[in-house]
């Protein structure tokens, strides 16, 4: 292969574990502060002693995880255009791409507000819980959705700086965002007493000081750089770019939530105590999810980075390390579970029953993070290159395999073959992304 041209444009840069680590560390300390928030604002309501409101807190959190996870994209889509123009040096287009992303997230976060009745009335439709927690439901959302724009232009700070690879700020951002939304959740809920009210103005609150919090950074950045011109950043072949990325992230986001919906109605049907059980496992493969997102991470920045800078040598360095990093995790996640995976059920659940089935099938939720770091890593990497079509496909022709399997595995092995079907979908996704990553390569690299 000729690498010739890897050299034209900016000084070949060195991708080290010192640098994939500078990354993914700060971003996985950053991703675990999610499922604090969440626990603080079910203690905030549990507090209330009223569990229609506490069921209304969590149906209203699923809408919203459904809804922002789908527009999570804004967020990797940004990071790997950032990441490509600051490789190439492209001073402007680093600025012009966050400006882009965030007129998009502003115009999304208007239009989900204006749809908020819709979402609402489809929430409850979907999960169909009673009068008491339904009107509970329809409160907790009719005020976090007016923080829709605010979360958006979060996901798209967040990715410009990540583009830039600065997990260290990321971090701070990430901190202050949970840590002011705890903070306004416990004084607006308990302290002022507005209950389930209060919980939900904390994540208004939360969202708008992230927003100042990152503007205020972003600006003192740019002050003494040049700036792009109106028509650069509203250049309708970018934005259109832009906007088909965004779509491909969020077909592949659409269908990942199917695999999980799916892999829990299948648990359903084989009775209530299965259900639970597969819900305790699936903890183990979130929470080792949180710590191989940061290496995702990493890997999105570094690949994208050496894509603008047209340096071979630097995007297969970032694949390897990255890779490495990840299955190394995967490996300490695994051993993890096995060892204290017993203690880590008792925790989660004290039913009898579900303990002893979730062990029986604990060997498999401890290798999932081995089957998954794969995936994980070459999400990262096709995002970062913006190769979003490839993942888009290949995440759908997974799906395909993992419906193939989980069928006549599902019938012939009951739920020892619906987590074999997991496995499966897994390694389906991860290898067949690395299988066309050469090609990409050939083609970006020359």
């Amino acid at each position: 292969m000729d690498h010739a041209a890897e050299e034209n444009a900016q000084p070949p840069f060195e991708v080290t574990n010192r640098r994939v680590l500078a990354i993914a560390v700060p971003m996985t300390l950053a991703f675990l502060t999610t499922p604090l928030l969440g626990l603080v604002d079910t203690a905030v309501v549990g507090q209330l002693g009223n569990p229609a409101l506490l069921g209304g807190l969590a149906a209203g959190a699923i809408v919203f995880d459904v809804v922002f996870n789908t527009f999570n994209s804004l967020r990797s889509g940004t990071t790997g255009l950032v990441a490509q123009a600051f490789g190439g040096g492209e001073t402007r287009e680093e600025q012009a791409v966050l400006l882009r992303s965030l007129t998009l997230a502003v115009g999304l976060g208007i239009a989900i507000i204006f749809m908020g009745p819709l979402i609402s009335a489809a929430g409850v439709w979907f999960i169909d819980p009673e009068a008491r927690v339904a009107e509970a439901m329809r409160t907790y959302i009719a005020i976090r959705i007016l923080a829709a724009p605010l979360t958006l232009m979060n996901y798209a700070i967040l990715g410009y700086v990540l583009g830039r690879g600065e997990g260290a700020t990321g971090l701070l951002l990430q901190i202050l965002l949970n840590g002011a939304n705890i903070l306004l959740s416990f004084y607006l809920g308990l302290t002022l007493g507005w209950g389930l009210e209060g919980v939900a103005w904390g994540t208004v609150g939360g969202e708008l000081l992230a927003v100042l919090g990152g503007g205020v950074i972003l600006l003192r950045r740019f002050a003494g750089q040049p700036h792009p011109r109106r028509e650069h950043v509203f250049d309708i072949a970018a934005m259109l770019r832009m906007i088909a990325l965004n779509g491909d992230i969020m077909t592949r986001s659409f269908t990942l939530l199917a695999a999980y919906a799916l892999f829990t109605r299948q648990g359903a049907q084989l009775g209530t105590i299965t259900l639970a059980a597969n819900a305790v496992l699936m903890n183990f493969f979130f929470i080792a999810g949180y710590f191989l997102d940061g290496f995702a991470t990493a890997a999105e920045q570094l690949a994208g980075r050496a894509v603008g800078a047209r340096q071979w040598t630097a995007f297969r360095r970032a694949v390897f390390l990255s890779g490495l990093w990840g299955l190394v995790l995967a490996l300490g996640a695994t051993a993890a579970f096995y060892l204290f995976g017993e203690t880590l059920i008792a925790l989660v659940t004290t039913a009898p029953a579900v303990r002893a089935l979730a062990l029986e099938y604990l060997p498999w939720a401890a290798l999932i993070a081995v089957s998954g770091f794969l995936a994980f890593e070459m999400d990262g990497v096709f995002i970062g290159a913006t190769w979003s079509r490839d993942m888009r496909n290949m995440m759908l022709l997974s799906l395909v395999a993992y419906v193939a399997s989980l069928l006549p595995l599902g019938m012939a092995y009951g739920n020892h073959g619906l987590w074999a079907s997991m496995h499966i979908w897994l390694i389906v996704r991860g290898l067949s992304l690395l299988a066309i990553l050469p090609y990409r390569a050939r083609q970006t690299f020359g």
